[in-house]
């Protein structure tokens, strides 16, 4: 095996075991002593892949933001040939799949949010960008967002674990903020 495929081995390995981390122990212990114990990498080769615990979050963050950008560019394919709002109910379908997808971009989140909040200036950057977008595409810019917003919000909430709402409550809801007929503006039908 090349360098090359043994770094990017090594890199994913300690990319997941932080993930597994954060999912089972909390941000709090993701720590380098623990990602070479949970990656079985020694950790001066963890040390060589990242000089720090925030260069570990940063990976995290991208590593997750490349999976919802593909997860969000499939949907939105879909999206273009059905929706009338294709670029919201990606984002909400987004939203969606960070909740029922294991150790998703919401434990990196949390993760980089307690140790290093600076880390997500770039995510409010693009977040701005996608709602201007959203706006732009709705006949209704207030309910584009009012529908985005509760995505984010049934997301946030069975993050913290503060939703009362079963899975499949939960996907109701999803399944409901994605279905544009029920949104319909008065007089733009």
């Amino acid at each position: 095996m090349d360098n090359t495929t043994r770094s990017e081995r090594s890199r994913n390995a300690i990319i997941q075991a932080a993930l597994a981390i954060i999912a089972r122990d909390g941000p709090r212990r993701l720590t380098l002593d623990a990602i070479a114990r949970e990656s079985g990498i020694s950790k001066g080769g963890l040390m060589h892949q990242f000089r720090s615990k925030e260069a570990v979050l940063k990976a995290l963050l991208e590593y997750q933001a490349e999976y919802f950008e593909k997860f969000s560019q499939g949907y939105m394919a879909q999206a273009s040939a059905t929706s009338p709002e294709p670029l919201l109910a990606t984002q909400i379908a987004v939203a969606r799949e960070a909740v029922t997808t294991q150790q998703s971009v919401a434990f990196a989140i949390l993760g980089a949010i307690s140790e290093e909040p600076g880390l997500l200036s770039a995510f409010k950057e693009i977040d701005a960008k996608k709602i201007a977008s959203i706006k732009a595409e709705a006949a209704d810019p207030e309910l584009a967002m009012l529908r985005w917003y509760a995505a984010k919000g049934l997301l946030l909430n069975a993050l913290f674990g503060l939703c009362p709402l079963s899975d499949e409550e939960r996907q109701r809801m999803f399944e409901r903020l994605l279905d544009s007929k029920q949104w319909l503006v008065p007089g733009k039908a």
